[in-house]
């Protein structure tokens, strides 16, 4: 339990120093909406500023409610993450990865979410014309924790069903 706590914290504070690290070096360095080619026709480096979620999801809606929204269902979630490590005592290697990267990202994003009111993404990966929407070091560490966590479980299920 002890070596999973202390997996959890260096693992949390490592990525969320990466993330606001890489944060704060493009808000330093960019202005915004300057967009810096690294791999022509498939990645740039893109300031911009997301006042809403994943893929935008209520960018259109009040200031005011997107910030006690999305701050309440930060909190919800860290605490819940939190319990369930903390009472559950996970023994899966890859589950407190997961549950690791996504406190993280959550942190990552929710201390830009306090700061400036939106999120500061910046990495940009497309095809042509066709852009996947802007993200960064947090959305990366949320995204990978949920397919460990999927993985898991099916990992899991396919144990149960062959005993």
């Amino acid at each position: 339990m002890k070596k999973n706590i202390l997996l959890f914290l260096l693992g949390a504070a490592v990525v969320i120093a990466l993330d606001q690290i890489t944060k704060s070096a493009i808000a330093t360095r960019f202005l915004m909406h300057e967009s810096y080619p690294v791999i022509n026709g498939l990645f740039n480096l893109v300031y911009v500023m997301n006042p809403g979620a994943a893929f935008g999801f209520l960018a259109n809606a009040s200031e005011t409610f997107r910030y006690i929204f999305f701050t309440g269902i930060t909190i919800v979630a860290l605490v819940l993450i939190l319990y369930y490590l903390v009472k559950s005592k996970p023994q899966s290697l890859i589950i407190v990865c997961a549950l690791t990267l996504i406190f993280a990202g959550a942190v990552g994003n929710l201390i830009d979410r306090l700061r400036f009111g939106a999120v500061v993404d910046f990495l940009d990966v497309y095809i042509g014309s066709a852009h996947w929407p802007a993200f960064n070091v947090a959305d990366s560490a949320i995204s990978i924790g949920a397919v460990l966590m999927i993985w898991d479980m099916i990992a899991n299920r396919k144990k149960g069903n062959a005993s």
